[in-house]
């Protein structure tokens, strides 16, 4: 498991992997590999194994406490702390100031964006697909912290040469954003054109004073041999982003 280097001390960022020691086995090919959704019609035993491995090698930090989300491509971002929902909570975006929780974010090709403040105090995690861009998770996430996030880390997502969209996309952001014009590459069809979530959430980021933007620079596209990809395949499984302060 690889943490990103650079943040405040005590915060620990990082995403998995298709590969992790502790992966069982299945006779779906579809979802071989450390899937961690149990919503992809994978065994809920097999998942939760999985997940108790994770929070195994998060336990060595000092982590008690997982949340996970019922995800559904919103706007919606709550804080948890000491409380325990009794049901999953629905939305794209979790926030927390307790020391030992890991809040978990799915993606397989969505952007996955964690936050927080410079003295390692507040952190939050945000599931942004192209809706979610668009609509404000990133800018709902912000506004639900008690404190200004300073840096911010991108975890894989589809890159821009894979991620073909229609005009009513662009749209959506240009709309909003129009500086971000430069985003969008025309695509060989017309009316379609590639997107890039990188860049549409630095200048999102950059637009709130965030200044610290790592992370970025992968695809889970291309890259199958380390991520799963829905554009890739429909039936696949998902990895988790994390963060948790020690």
């Amino acid at each position: 498991m690889q943490f990103v280097e650079g943040l405040p001390k005590g915060i620990y960022v990082g995403q998995t992997r298709v590969h992790h020691a502790q992966t069982l086995a299945t006779s779906n090919e579809a979802l071989s590999g450390f899937n961690l959704a149990l919503h992809v019609q994978d065994d809920a035993q097999r998942v939760q194994h999985h997940r108790m491995a994770l929070l195994n090698d998060f336990a060595t930090y000092g982590v008690n406490k997982v949340t996970w989300m019922t995800q559904t491509h919103s706007t919606m971002c709550h804080t948890i702390n000491e409380q325990i929902p009794f049901e999953a909570l629905e939305g794209d975006g979790l926030v927390t100031q307790r020391q030992g929780h890991a809040l978990m974010m799915m993606t397989a090709d969505c952007l996955p964006v964690v936050l927080g403040n410079a003295m390692g105090t507040e952190v939050a995690n945000l599931h942004a697909g192209w809706r979610g861009l668009a609509g404000g998770i990133i800018e709902n996430t912000i506004a639900e912290m008690q404190t200004a996030p300073t840096w911010a880390w991108l975890g894989a997502a589809i890159s821009q040469a894979c991620f073909e969209i229609g005009a009513e996309v662009k749209h959506a952001f240009c709309s909003k954003y129009p500086a971000l014009e430069d985003a969008f590459k025309t695509g060989e069809k017309a009316d379609k054109y590639y997107a890039d979530l990188y860049a549409i959430a630095r200048y999102i980021l950059a637009q709130h004073g965030v200044q610290t933007i790592l992370g970025g620079d992968q695809c889970s596209y291309s890259q199958a041999d380390e991520y799963f990809s829905y554009r890739r395949h429909a039936q696949t499984g998902r990895m988790a982003t994390f963060v948790f302060m020690a």
